[in-house]
């Protein structure tokens, strides 16, 4: 018997989610490559019996087939490194997994009063541009000239998501998602803070200036990556403090990475860039990074306190404990397992309420 109502879109979007091929997917439910392909096109209709299989192999729930189809995350709007010469698989991954969190998030939206979204819009494309748009968003979110503490809090407290999608993430280092609810995507295995804050900062640079823009370019990433420069590491102050001399002082060059928290690799860059060293002495920089072993992990880099996630797991814990049940019912209603819900959001279900006593203010809650 066949059910009310399918949609085969939503088959493909759970099933690319989880990077499986058609072939792979028919071996765990029993059916060939030809007739899930159908279903997808919207050709055939599964049965009640095939519709659970496919749910439970997927972990989504079983009315997750007959929810709307959305329009879902376009290219346009992700932005993540080398997407030229990333396969095409992985770019559908993230575009899926994209979706399907982002309908989880937005309900979420509707349930606590989440940070007002305050990415300004400035389109930039030279350096001069650029520079002056990494001030104006310091100015606009009132961070001063100085260090910045925590480039997490920063994003979050703009608005941004910040997750991250196993897997996919150790091919990509670092994604963000322009839509209503902006997301930015971490890579789990990042190897020290210092380059998590340039990844947060480089997409928030994306977020900025590349509104509706195709990326992944060297044009769009080398602007990016200005962008985190200008951001984390001021001009004015920059040039203030950087040691100046005839020969790279190193000392004084870790010294800046742990009061900026940005690595020294940056900072050499950035000294280049600003024509505060030369580039003689930016390239003996970087053989010396490179000599001594420090192009993947650097000296002091385990001084440097980590940034973690904070806005999506405490609204969901404050969601939580205010109305138990309430993070499972918003995942239910996004059709979602809790193995899917997991995959798409690198969060665990959080622990019910043990005692019936509200601990989170209800000014949390809309």
């Amino acid at each position: 018997m066949g059910i009310i109502a399918f949609h085969g879109e939503r088959l493909r979007l759970a099933r690319v989610a989880l990077g499986l091929t058609l072939d792979q997917l028919g071996e765990r439910v029993s059916a060939t490559r030809q007739f899930l392909n159908q279903l997808e096109q919207g050709l055939k209709t599964p049965t009640k019996e095939m519709q659970a299989a496919l749910a439970d192999a997927l972990g989504v729930a079983g009315h997750f087939f007959v929810l709307p189809a959305t329009a879902g995350i376009r290219p346009e709007q992700c932005h993540f490194r080398k997407q030229r010469t990333t396969p095409v698989s992985i770019v559908s991954q993230v575009l899926a997994r994209g979706t399907l969190l982002d309908g989880f998030v937005s309900r979420l939206d509707h349930e606590l009063d989440l940070p007002p979204v305050t990415f300004p819009d400035i389109a930039a494309a030279s350096a001069i541009e650029i520079e002056e748009a990494a001030d104006s968003a310091r100015t606009y979110w009132r961070l001063g000239t100085g260090p910045i503490s925590n480039m997490m809090r920063v994003v979050e407290n703009a608005g941004a998501v910040v997750s991250f999608f196993r897997g996919v993430s150790e091919r990509v280092d670092a994604l963000s998602i322009d839509c209503a609810r902006p997301m930015i995507i971490r890579s789990e295995a990042k190897p020290a803070a210092c380059r998590l804050r340039f990844d947060l900062a480089h997409e928030t640079g994306h977020l900025i200036m590349h509104r509706g823009v195709q990326t992944g370019d060297k044009t769009t990433e080398d602007q990016a990556n200005r962008f985190a420069s200008a951001f984390l590491l001021p001009r004015s102050s920059f040039i203030h403090e950087f040691p100046r001399g005839r020969f790279l002082d190193w000392s004084a060059i870790y010294a800046l990475k742990l009061r900026w928290k940005v690595s020294a690799a940056a900072i050499l860059r950035r000294a280049y860039d600003l024509h505060v060293i030369s580039a003689d002495q930016y390239r003996t920089g970087y053989i010396h990074l490179s000599k001594t072993g420090q192009k993947r992990f650097e000296r002091r880099d385990d001084e440097i306190p980590s940034e973690t996630p904070e806005l999506l797991p405490a609204a969901m814990k404050a969601l939580e404990m205010t109305y138990p049940g309430a993070v499972g019912r918003l995942i239910a209603e996004s059709g979602l397992g809790p193995d899917m819900f997991a995959h798409v959001s690198g969060l665990e279900l959080p622990p019910a309420r043990a005692d019936g006593v509200n601990v989170v203010p209800l000014r949390f809650y809309q």
